[in-house]
């Protein structure tokens, strides 16, 4: 869809038309919107930033500001069919109980986030003794607010042991193009995982 990241443009594809749909960590608000003009969905943003919660505002889209790591208590089981969080997961206090807490509120949901096992981190980690800075992950260090990386084995681990389904998923790179190397060894050579879960 015009005037949306590749990463959105997926994500896009992914939600049915028709659908509640919640947005956590929605930002300006921008997949949200795109959505609710040409798919016909439902739904709320979870925003905590004061500006991207009054570009929202200024969007006419449902939004929240809330932390994330505090639950998402105010939401009953199912309320809704897709709960999206993009780019988000790396950077919370408790990653897995907002897992959980997505599956519990939502019939599918769709995370993405860069995959901390990309050959070129392992490399800049072996030879410089230093964290890696990409494309993906372009902050240093003591600057970045990811501070919760993963890989993708590691994520698809924690899925089988929390009872969690994969039903999609798409192994890219920083342009969200994908290629042989990515299909057959997806931690080694995927920049960015796009996954959509879902409780047993």
């Amino acid at each position: 869809m015009k005037g949306l990241r590749p990463e959105l443009q997926k994500i896009f594809g992914w939600v049915k038309p028709g659908s509640r749909v919640l947005d956590l960590g929605c930002g300006d608000g921008a997949l949200l919107g795109s959505l609710q003009q040409n798919r016909g969905v439902k739904g709320y943003g979870v925003e905590i930033d004061p500006a991207n919660v009054l570009s929202c505002l200024q969007k006419n889209i449902n939004i929240l500001q809330l932390d994330l790591d505090a639950g998402l208590t105010e939401f009953a089981d199912n309320s809704f069919d897709y709960v999206i969080m993009t780019q988000a997961l790396q950077a919370l206090q408790y990653p897995h109980k907002t897992l959980r807490e997505m599956v519990r509120v939502g019939r599918q949901s769709i995370i993405t986030f860069p995959n901390f096992g990309l050959w070129k981190h392992r490399v800049y980690l072996s030879t410089k003794g230093r964290m890696p800075v990409s494309k993906a992950l372009p902050a240093q260090w003591y600057d970045t607010q990811n501070i919760h990386l993963c890989t993708i084995k590691d994520f698809e681990m924690f899925c089988k042991e929390h009872s969690m389904l994969i039903s999609k998923k798409d192994i890219v790179d920083y342009e969200h193009r994908s290629d042989t190397l990515m299909r057959l060894w997806p931690n080694l050579f995927g920049e960015v995982a796009l996954y959509q879960i879902n409780g047993e």
